[in-house]
């Protein structure tokens, strides 16, 4: 069964309460089934692991962020659209009745350093600032290819093509599970984490084929996760992508 998540607009849920608005788009995710210890010195204090049939992920992710604007209403000068790459997973937090399933993200990468410095500065979230590029276009029979590089000793990239036509997710899909955390938390220093809503959506997802991760992964995430990241993922597609808002964080 397809159906739509709520989208909490800005408007709605009080400009106060808005980072930064944006428009997130052709998101290319590449999802590696992991061992849960690998992550465990990576979750945030008041979160435990999410998982999906008793497995745990790690998703590589690459896409295009747009219409940047700060509070909602700031454009930024130069830096309103830029490309990123972060490699991130899935936890959740109880909260009386209501359970928060939100991501925690190992490293992001972006190309310009004072998008990370404002990132690491509000959330002390682990950006880091490389050349990048990327590339969007179509190869015939209706689909896209998709590709997002980033520069470190060599050049790395995420790249895979699209299969017929964007759907929304099942019920209890792959799909629906890896897009729809709608919390962040991030470890802070000296301990306790930093929660922030972020709003969208349900996205269209594009089944893909050969879907690959190319370069130095042991260089940003360390040897145990690169040779995870050198394997096949266990599943991968390209999300379409909506206007979101980020929330501001709130410490725990």
């Amino acid at each position: 069964m397809n159906r739509t998540a709520r989208f909490d607009h800005p408007k709605r849920v009080g400009v106060d309460g808005v980072f930064l608005t944006a428009e997130w788009q052709h998101l290319a995710m590449l999802n590696y089934e992991v061992d849960a210890a690998l992550l465990l010195p990576f979750v945030p204090a008041g979160t435990e692991l999410d998982r999906r049939h008793g497995k745990v992920f790690v998703s590589l992710v690459g896409f295009r962020f747009l219409k940047t604007k700060l509070f909602g209403v700031l454009p930024i000068p130069m830096h309103s659209n830029f490309d990123e790459v972060n490699l991130r997973f899935y936890v959740r937090r109880q909260v009386g009745g209501e359970v928060r399933r939100g991501v925690v993200f190992i490293r992001e990468m972006v190309p310009r350093r004072a998008i990370a410095f404002v990132a690491h500065t509000f959330y002390n979230e682990n950006y880091v600032a490389l050349s990048m590029a990327h590339e969007i276009r179509s190869v015939g029979d209706n689909s896209l290819r998709v590709a997002y590089r980033w520069r470190g000793t060599c050049w790395n990239e995420i790249n895979l093509e699209t299969v017929g036509n964007p759907e929304l997710p099942d019920e209890g899909s792959i799909e629906q599970f890896i897009t729809e955390h709608f919390w962040g938390y991030a470890a802070q220093p000296g301990g306790g984490c930093v929660e922030y809503r972020v709003t969208h959506p349900s996205w269209r997802v594009w089944q893909v084929r050969q879907p690959a991760f190319e370069g130095d992964a042991e260089k940003f995430y360390g040897k145990d996760i690169a040779a995870v990241l050198r394997g096949k993922p266990a599943s991968a597609f390209l999300a379409e992508g909506s206007a979101v808002a980020v929330m501001r964080g709130r410490r725990l």
